[in-house]
Order: structure tokens, then C-alpha cells, then sequence
């Protein structure tokens, strides 16, 4: 089910402002959109389109994906055992599976002729955009990738074009 909100937005999860962006919940097994999330992914990240959005969709998609597969709670249960830097990898390869679960969906899109030309781009080009790395830079000027938690730019790209490439959820084990 997908929950769309603007400002801020209760889920099972908590309250969630706008500052948060599209996420997934466990929960209550919802995605939760912030539509102004998706202006600031073209305005301010450089990386507008419709495919653009569609790989964020498809990437909290993934997560639900994760979760029925079992992957979730089991990530949850290393995450307790873990140091933060542990725990901070973990949650890396959680959202880079994630990735490459969009990308396959973006395969299988493209197979049924939805795709137009230039739209994997911008979909490579919203990872690359999204990636801790330029997030950091960008917020503080610096990078510190031990407190990375989605994954650098060259990552996110890489596993959304193994997934987009593929189309087999095979590929995306980041474990």
C-alpha cells in the first residue's frame, strides 16, 4: 500500500517529517511518499524525470520485497549484535539490494515496452544523485563513508544497473 504525505506523516514507524523522504515501513508494510521529495530529487539533485521517480518508488517497493523474503529481520537481528560501523554496512547492503530490486523492476518494465529512451538514465542518474557521498558533501562538506547508510553513488548506480540489466532478483544478493 502506498501512502502519499506531505510536511510530515504517521506510520507505525513513528512520526515522520518531510526531511525523512520516501521510506518503508515494516510495520505496517506501507511506503510512504513525500511528494515534495520528488521536486527536490529534480530541483535540487539534478536528476528530474518520471523514471527518476519510478526508482524511487520501486526502491521502497524493494524493501516490502525484502521484508516478505525474510531479509529484513534478519538484518534486524544482526543489526542488535552489531558495532555501528557493522550495522551501518549492513543497512548499506539492505538499500543496495534495494537498488538492484528496482532495477529488476525496471527491466521487466522495459520488456513490456513502458520504458522510453533516456529513462534508465535518469533512473542511474537519481542513484548516482542519492548516493551518501554527494548527500554528505553537499549537507556538510565532507564525506565520511563509515557513517554511510544507503551506500556511495558509484554503489547505488551499480547495483541498480546490475538489477536493470538482469532482471533477475538472483543478481541483487549484496549478503
Amino acid at each position: 500500500q502506498l501512502v502519499l504525505f506531505d510536511r510530515a506523516v504517521r506510520s507505525a514507524c513513528g512520526l515522520n517529517s518531510a526531511a525523512v523522504g520516501p521510506f518503508y515501513c515494516p510495520l505496517d508494510r506501507k511506503v510512504y511518499l513525500d511528494l515534495s521529495f520528488f521536486d527536490e530529487l529534480g530541483r535540487r539533485f539534478g536528476a528530474p524525470g518520471d523514471f527518476a521517480a519510478a526508482y524511487v518508488i520501486a526502491h521502497e517497493v524493494g524493501h516490502h520485497v525484502q521484508e516478505l523474503l525474510g531479509v529484513g529481520a534478519q538484518v534486524n537481528r544482526l543489526r542488535q549484535r552489531a558495532s555501528e560501523s557493522e550495522a551501518n554496512q549492513l543497512s548499506v547492503r539492505m538499500e543496495l539490494q534495494a537498488d538492484c530490486l528496482a532495477g529488476v523492476w525496471g527491466h521487466y518494465a522495459n520488456a513490456r515496452q513502458v520504458i522510453e529512451p533516456g529513462d534508465f538514465e535518469e533512473g542511474l542518474r537519481a542513484a548516482a544523485a542519492i548516493g551518501d557521498d554527494r548527500l554528505q558533501h553537499l549537507g556538510r562538506g565532507e564525506v565520511q563513508p563509515e557513517s554511510f547508510t544507503h551506500g556511495s553513488s558509484d554503489q547505488r548506480v551499480e547495483w541498480l544497473r546490475r538489477g536493470l540489466e538482469s532482471g533477475d532478483p538472483g543478481a541483487c544478493s549484496t549478503f
